[in-house]
């Protein structure tokens, strides 16, 4: 399972280096990722402090630090 989820953040990784700042939504779409896997992936880099969030009225923006 670890290697999915390593994976998983990859993918995220190289989505979010291509595409900047982006939603969540946006980034689930953009991954093609199953849902349990995109947030595994995203709780990985988070937990690694690779990733800036950002709230506004109705969204929350991802990016890379």
């Amino acid at each position: 399972m670890n290697v999915e989820i390593g994976q998983a953040a990859g993918n995220i990784w190289k989505v979010l280096k291509t595409e900047g700042e982006t939603t969540v939504t946006r980034l689930k779409k953009k991954s093609g990722l199953p849902i349990s896997n995109f947030y595994m992936g995203l709780g990985w880099l988070a937990r690694e402090e690779k990733l800036n969030f950002r709230r506004d009225k109705r969204n929350i923006f991802i990016a890379l630090k």
